[in-house]
């Protein structure tokens, strides 16, 4: 029989269960959460929704663009998952990727997932009817400038059928080997 808590209460819980439950998520989280972010991003296959490619091709490429330029193996696996929440949380999927990063990555990049939306506004927010300059209000923020320039190099470049976009397959090693690290906090 699988062991399992004494209690049906969380607040009857003793320390010994709280041990037993931290182990088990802790085992299970290190078993599959690569394997279930990079499913997430393959949910990004498919339709283009009127794009030249789908919104899975748009972060490969963004992330080979990240790549190319030199940038670190965490910023590169950020500028691959930046929109990995688009197919649930469409209107705040920036907030959602940067939720998924958090506990792996560094202030700087968890700062440029979580605002890289109002940023990317700035190529096309004119256009529908918003303020294109919105990004501005975070203009002295010690990140604006990174944040900038990951949507004007990698991000909004990213959408070009003919652009030498490296697969999968060279990415997923750096996915699993951030995901593999400690997380900063447990939440």
């Amino acid at each position: 029989m699988t062991e399992t808590v004494t209690f049906t209460r969380m607040a009857d819980g003793t320390v010994e269960d709280y041990a037993f439950l931290v182990r088990n998520a802790e085992t299970h989280v290190r078993a599959t959460l690569a394997d279930n972010i990079l499913g997430s991003l393959k949910l990004l296959q498919g339709p283009t929704l009127g794009y030249r490619i789908d919104r899975f091709e748009h972060s490969l490429q963004t992330a080979t663009r990240a790549m190319k330029e030199g940038a670190d193996e965490e910023t590169v696996v950020c500028a691959l998952l930046h929109d990995v929440g688009d197919s649930i949380a469409p209107e705040n999927h920036s907030a959602l990727a940067a939720a998924i990063l958090r506990p792996y990555v560094s202030e700087k990049n968890h700062w440029i997932i979580l605002h890289h939306g109002v940023f990317q506004g700035y190529y096309y927010f004119d256009k529908i009817g918003q303020d294109r300059n919105a990004r501005d209000a975070f203009r002295g923020h010690v990140y604006f400038d990174a944040c900038a320039h990951f949507c004007e190099a990698w991000d909004q470049t990213s959408f070009d059928p003919d652009y030498p976009t490296e697969p999968l397959s060279t990415f997923e090693p750096m996915v699993r080997r951030l995901f593999a690290k400690k997380p900063t906090a447990f939440v």
